[in-house]
């Protein structure tokens, strides 16, 4: 009798497992098969009634799982049903339990680690990896950082956002948002349940007041136009690197990380072209500038002054080999340049433009914003600005240089202590 069962029960060997390879399904007996498709692909598959309809349940690929471990959990298979329990239930009931397990030994600083880690590659400024990272050990880690990333709730994530809600907006909407990708991204992975306690549309915005309630809008610094040509000639009577750096940022209207990170590959010299690659601009889009004769010729200064050091990429090299100029070079420069007067930024001379633009110039609004490489927010606008209007701004830029240049006199130079 008990020889009877065991050929009913095991009726493959498994040097026939090994070796079979035509398509269809071969049993083992009680309820245990395997399945060979037509690609040559070998599985194992437990079958049963269940509420009288049969089901099946896959056991897992061969040869990774063998035959004597098919039959071990065939077996366990049939004492589940033999107890009235569903066996495909009771490996899902597991797999819940053990994603619990490991959410309760994942801290949402590891979570956040992790997510750092796997995000940075497709971040296009290379300082946010730091950036998050810094922001979190500031606000978040503290709180919680050494919990569960399943334990987050919204008391906790408030104990992080409202001591700043209202004296730094800015950045607490930024680790709000941090927040709210680490527990997105932990959900995704199984290792939390439930809604996000940092979203903020429809959760948070209910909570905390909106930030433009509690935020004034800090605009950088910036000089009348009507002083630029002044500034610009006190400027040219400085020497240095920072100062040919400023110059050249303020023909181009360009950003502060996009001029001291401009390199001789991006420039076409022939044709007074600067093409900013889009991952260095904000909007992520490839910016063309034009560049007008004063603009050429900081870039002739800058290629006698490479000419004598080490061969640099960078335009506006920095003091160690292969490094561009520091963007607080350029602050401590107008800083001593304008010691009693308004604080300034480099950034603020963008508004200088626009401001110029729009008061003393017939340009269109989108050429101007175009020259500053502005993302474009409205559909209908974006559509009719499918081109980068070069020529328009060409002149643009060419009619900026000359204002500068013709606003020099002395009559309209301020008093610029140097």
């Amino acid at each position: 009798m008990w020889a009877v069962m065991a050929r009913t029960v095991s009726r493959l060997s498994a040097v026939a497992v090994s070796k079979s390879s035509a398509p269809g399904m071969y049993a083992d007996g009680g309820g245990l098969y395997l399945r060979i498709t037509p690609t040559g692909t070998k599985s194992w598959i437990f079958r049963f009634m269940l509420h009288r309809r049969a089901r099946e349940m896959g056991l897992g690929p061969f040869p990774a799982i063998s035959l004597a471990a098919a039959r071990s959990s065939a077996a366990e298979c049939r004492r589940l049903r033999a107890l009235g329990i569903d066996p495909i239930e009771s490996r899902k009931e597991k797999h819940v339990t053990a994603r619990l397990e490991a959410a309760k030994s994942t801290t949402f600083k590891s979570a956040a680690e992790s997510y750092i880690a796997t995000q940075a590659a497709g971040w296009r400024n290379r300082k946010h990896a730091s950036q998050w990272r810094a922001t979190l050990e500031t606000y978040a880690y503290p709180v919680f950082g050494h919990l569960p990333v399943e334990a987050v709730d919204t008391p906790l994530v408030l104990k992080v956002l409202e001591p700043i809600w209202s004296t730094k907006t800015e950045t607490a909407n930024r680790v709000r948002g941090r927040i709210e990708a680490v527990l997105d991204s932990a959900k995704v992975r199984d290792l939390r349940r439930g809604e996000n306690p940092a979203r903020w549309r429809g959760h948070l915005e209910n909570l905390l007041p909106k930030r433009s309630k509690v935020q004034r809008v800090k605009h950088h610094p910036a000089l009348p136009y009507a002083e630029a040509g002044a500034f610009i000639a006190q400027l040219r009577k400085r020497e240095g690197i920072a100062a040919l750096a400023l110059e050249f940022l303020i023909l181009t209207a360009t950003r502060t990380s996009e001029t001291i990170g401009a390199q001789w590959m991006e420039l076409n010299l022939q044709d007074a072209v600067w093409t900013i690659p889009a991952e260095r601009i904000k909007a992520g889009k490839e910016h063309r500038v034009p560049l007008s004769v004063p603009a050429m010729a900081v870039l002739k200064q800058m290629q006698k002054i490479s000419a004598v050091r080490q061969p640099v990429s960078f335009v506006f090299p920095g003091a160690k080999p292969q490094t561009q100029l520091s963007n607080m070079s350029l602050l401590a420069l107008i800083r001593r340049m304008r010691p009693a007067g308004p604080d300034l930024t480099a950034h603020g001379f963008r508004s200088t433009f626009r401001d110029w633009a729009a008061e003393r110039t017939n340009y269109p609004r989108e050429v101007a914003e175009m020259a500053l490489a502005h993302a474009v927010s409205d559909k209908v606008e974006a559509a009719y600005r499918r081109g980068d209007l070069f020529t328009k701004r060409k002149r643009l830029m060419d009619d900026w240089a000359k204002y500068l240049d013709a606003t020099q006199s002395p009559a309209s130079v301020v008093a610029i202590r140097g």
